[in-house]
């Protein structure tokens, strides 16, 4: 049997209004990978931030027994003098640093009063090559991808002799392949003898990596599987996080019927905002129905959130050439409130940085996009802002106790209900979803899924894109193939499967 490294017991955690731990008890084997599961808000990011020392002893109940003394933790260089490090799910990197200096951040190497640059290179070259990865650590970190900014993380946890590494959705924002590259990079370092905690929405991961899978629902222990067989499956997991069976991933689709064309995109071309030489999108048409779900699908950085961008009021991209109509009429949108005010509305990927505002409560947030509803002369009417929150949180069943609460204290399930709040409220024709269920779990996912075919019963136009292949396929009525800028395929629902977009996306990646 082997050694418990950490214990948590009888652990609670309370937030005015909340409970979101209630007696939580954790058992981590040393030199294994154990995941934690649960909804958005079951507590699993609040029970690491105990570990790690973010919420201070003494702001919770409980203990925490760590290689078999008992800790009490006032911040994060407490646990981390023990080695306990957190990765959190927003990267901790400053993008105009190189990889070595974010590496040894606040850990430098050298006396007080003077870097040694020479050994903080070595080493991050060292760590660099234990993770997999060959770029020189004088690189900036702005310059290399999400996925490789991960590994960074990683080995900048190393360089802190990690001996339990915590990653909160350490995936969420990759593709397939970087995602088993990482995971792969987690079995090595478990050879190696060091110990995971890994919280994760994609269960499949879960299956593949986890050796014990600890659910949590509601703030409590709801059990433990053994999975070092690696021989559980999905629906199992699924069953103990939501209390009960989920028999199908995705909403039936009722009979809508697809009305004429609400939008048509002609020869769209973008240019890079930075390198205006580098086009971004490359003369892309396409179109969308009223009633319709029109999927875009491809690898991260195929330029799917930029011609996004580029279609909402022009905001991303210079140079931009081609033709947009709009219910038969020609436009050209030069500002995003032009593209507000003919009905075109656009849902970020980025819910915490660019959607909502996370310090503002909902009602706030929630008219955001069409102020001169709830205003007049420049004054806001805070009955009717209030009105109106209240309005839309009944309709997506938002889980929270008032419209006055805060967004960013909301699970991410719900701050993306509050999102798709803020743009319904527009009252848009046509809606651009980027990546609408990233970073939430199964049951939330699903909620979020009967929206989108409520909206497109309704008549909206829904364009959504997702870098998850299931999600696609279960969705969209059509989908669009997106590589290097350019659609390299377009697919009908009934003929759509993985294994045909994917190679789509690997052909015509080979030709360019």
């Amino acid at each position: 049997m082997s050694r418990i490294l950490m214990e948590m017991k009888g652990i609670t955690k309370t937030f005015p209004g909340v409970k979101a731990l209630d007696d939580v008890n954790l058992r981590v084997e040393e030199g294994g990978i154990h995941a934690l599961v649960g909804e958005n808000g079951a507590g699993k990011s609040t029970l690491m931030n105990i570990l790690s020392g973010v919420y201070p002893y003494g702001s919770y109940e409980g203990e925490i027994i760590y290689e078999g003394e008992r800790c009490e933790f006032q911040k994060i260089k407490d646990s981390e003098r023990k080695g306990i490090v957190i990765i959190h799910q927003e990267l901790a990197l400053v993008p105009y640093m190189t990889i070595g200096e974010n590496m040894f951040l606040g850990n430098e190497r050298g006396s007080r009063y003077n870097v040694n640059w020479n050994a903080t290179f070595t080493q991050a070259e060292e760590l660099l090559e234990t993770v997999g990865l060959s770029e020189p650590p004088q690189t900036l970190v702005k310059d290399i991808g999400v996925g490789k900014q991960q590994l960074v993380e990683i080995a900048k946890a190393l360089a802190k002799d990690v001996k339990l590494l915590i990653l909160d959705e350490p995936t969420a924002s990759l593709n397939e392949s970087d995602s088993r590259k990482l995971l792969d990079l987690l079995l090595t370092l478990k050879k190696k003898g060091m110990t995971s905690i890994i919280i994760s929405h994609k269960l499949n991961e879960i299956a593949y990596v986890a050796d014990k899978i600890t659910v949590l629902r509601d703030g409590m222990t709801i059990e433990t599987l053994d999975n070092e067989a690696h021989v559980i499956d999905e629906d199992q997991i699924i069953k103990g996080m939501v209390g009960r069976e989920l028999t199908n991933r995705f909403p039936a689709r009722e009979n809508v019927a697809i009305g004429e064309v609400s939008m048509d995109i002609r020869n769209w071309t973008v240019h890079h905002p930075l390198a205006p030489e580098r086009k971004v999108v490359d003369n892309v048409s396409m179109y969308v129905r009223r009633g319709e779900v029109v999927g875009i699908s491809g690898l991260m950085g195929a330029g799917r959130t930029e011609f996004a961008m580029s279609i909402f009021g022009r905001s991303y991209g210079v140079n931009i050439s081609g033709e947009m109509t709009l219910c038969g009429k020609k436009v050209k949108l030069t500002s995003v409130q032009q593209a507000i005010d003919n009905k075109l509305a656009y849902i970020t990927e980025d819910r915490k940085g660019n959607g909502l505002i996370l310090s503002n409560p909902i009602r706030v947030n929630t008219t955001l996009a069409k102020m001169d509803q709830v205003s007049r002369f420049g004054v806001i009417d805070k009955d009717k802002e209030f009105e109106i929150a209240e309005t839309y949180k009944e309709k997506l069943r938002t889980k929270t106790p008032s419209v006055e609460q805060n967004v960013g204290n909301l699970s991410g399930g719900n701050q993306q209900k509050v999102l798709l709040g803020k743009w319904m409220f527009t009252e848009p024709d046509i809606m651009i979803l980027d990546e609408p269920t990233r970073g939430i779990d199964v049951g939330a996912k699903y909620e979020i899924y009967s929206i989108i075919n409520a909206l497109a019963k309704e008549g909206k136009s829904i364009v959504m894109i997702s870098s998850e292949l299931p999600e696609i396929l279960g969705m969209c009525d059509r989908i669009y193939i997106m590589n290097q800028g350019r659609f390299v395929g377009e697919l009908d629902r009934e003929e759509a499967t993985q294994e045909k977009i994917m190679t789509l996306i690997l052909k015509q990646g080979a030709k360019q």
